[in-house]
Order: structure tokens, then C-alpha cells, then sequence
């Protein structure tokens, strides 16, 4: 079913008129003209290096909203950072029924001139389970946090960029997975964190594990004064007797 209506380039060219294909040959061709050590270089960020600075934003992101705010803020945003890989994996899940549907060659094998980095790619092109894969989790991160997710859709146009130099998807594979992976961490995330809320909560409750959703350094309020974190301060009305009580 490869090419199925949708315009995807089966034959030997160079570009033409198809923008997609186009846009291939002018990015992928950079790495032609670059020295063999940026092609290394990028081979491994486009693999490996941009999904494991993900996980360090994430884990930064972690680390960042469970100091600051109430328990309540510290809840909300910890369900979103969870939600962010489960988003991922679930849009690679969503993604195999769609490649076997659509079929698509990778780019190498249909056109010649495609300068390939990365050797062993059989598996089919639409849609590219890397770009689906980043835009899920910089999607949940943005839930989470916003200028954290910022920088989370930069590192998935990166993602993106980086597949299409190492000639291993077409344009359109990256488009595709952008948007399959957004699709799946915004629009299941009501769901997802309804059902995260209330378990986060019961952690941040607890006494031992609570660290995993809120610190216990105390944050420094409005006016100055410390906030406890959510956790109300004892109170001290009504601890005399008589009068000066009810004069309190």
C-alpha cells in the first residue's frame, strides 16, 4: 500500500516538483557537504543524544516544580511530567498499525543520491517513531510546565531536523510523527490526569515517598513568610484557660 493516495515519492528522482522529496535532497544533502565528524556527531544526536537531553529536562522539570509551590501546583505538575512518556509510548503503539497501513520505503531505498548515516533501517518511514516519540514528551511537558515544554518542542524540531539529514525519513515522516505525538499527549491528557491526580496526592500525603512529588524545604510566600507547602501550621487559639481565651 505504499504511496496509498497520498502523493508519498516511489520512484528514482532527484526532487522535481515534489516539495517533499525537494526538501530531502537540500537537507540531507548538507551532510554531503559536511566534514565526516559532524556527520558522527549528528548521527549520534538524532539517535541517541536528543532523547537522552529530553530525559534531563524532564528530570530537571521534576526537580524544579516539586520545590516551588503548594502541594496542589507541585501535584498537578508532576501528573504531567508522568503522563509525558506514558503519552510517548502510547503514540508508538498508536504508530504500528500505521506504518503496516501506509507502507512507506524509507527515502534511500526509492531514490538515489541520499547520503544514509545511520545503516539497518528496514522497517518502513510513515511516520518516524523518533520525531513521534519527542513531540509526545515535550507535548506533556508543556502540560506540566510551560517554559520547560518550550524548550522540550525545541529539542523535537531538532529531533526532526536531525532524521531528515541522516537521510533516513522524508519530511513528511517527521510532520506526521510531530503531530501523532501531539495529538496523543494533549488530547488524552484530561483523561490521564484525572486518573494521576488522586495517586499523586495519596503520595504526597504519605511520609516516606513524598519527596517524589513535593520537597519539604519550605517555600518562601507572598509577604515573606515561609509556606509549608500545602501542610497547614498548628494552631495555637484556645491553648490557655479562661479569659485570656476568649479574649484571644
Amino acid at each position: 500500500m505504499a504511496g496509498l493516495a497520498l502523493g508519498f515519492p516511489l520512484t528514482q528522482s532527484t526532487g522535481g516538483s515534489d516539495p517533499d522529496l525537494s526538501l530531502l535532497y537540500d537537507i540531507n544533502g548538507l551532510a554531503k557537504d559536511a566534514p565526516s565528524w559532524l556527520d558522527r556527531t549528528m548521527e549520534f544526536v538524532g539517535e541517541y543524544g536528543i532523547m537522552l537531553a529530553m530525559v534531563l529536562v524532564v528530570l530537571w522539570c521534576w526537580w524544579s516544580v516539586r520545590r516551588r509551590g503548594t502541594t496542589e501546583d507541585s501535584v498537578a505538575a508532576v501528573a504531567g511530567l508522568i503522563w509525558a512518556p506514558l503519552a510517548a509510548g502510547i503514540a508508538l503503539l498508536i504508530n504500528i498499525p500505521i506504518r503496516g497501513f501506509v507502507e512507506r520505503p524509507r527515502p534511500f531505498r526509492d531514490h538515489q543520491g541520499i547520503e544514509v548515516l545511520v545503516a539497518g533501517k528496514t522497517d518502513y518511514s510513515f511516520v518516524s517513531d523518533h520525531a513521534t516519540m519527542a513531540m509526545a514528551i515535550a507535548a506533556g511537558l508543556f502540560v506540566a510546565h510551560r517554559k520547560f515544554g518550550l524548550a522540550g518542542i525545541g529539542l523535537a524540531l531538532a529531533e526532526g531536523f536531525c532524521r531528515v539529514y541522516m537521510g533516513v525519513h522524508y519530511p513528511t515522516d517527521v510532520i506526521g510523527g510531530f503531530a501523532l505525538g501531539t495529538a496523543v499527549a494533549l488530547l488524552l491528557a484530561p483523561l490521564a490526569l484525572a486518573l494521576l491526580t488522586p495517586l499523586l496526592s495519596a503520595v504526597a500525603g504519605s511520609g516516606r515517598i513524598a519527596w517524589l512529588v513535593r520537597s519539604k524545604r519550605p517555600v518562601p510566600g507572598p509577604a515573606g513568610r515561609p509556606e509549608t507547602l500545602g501542610i497547614p501550621e498548628p494552631r495555637t487559639e484556645g491553648t490557655g484557660t479562661g479569659e485570656n481565651d476568649l479574649a484571644a
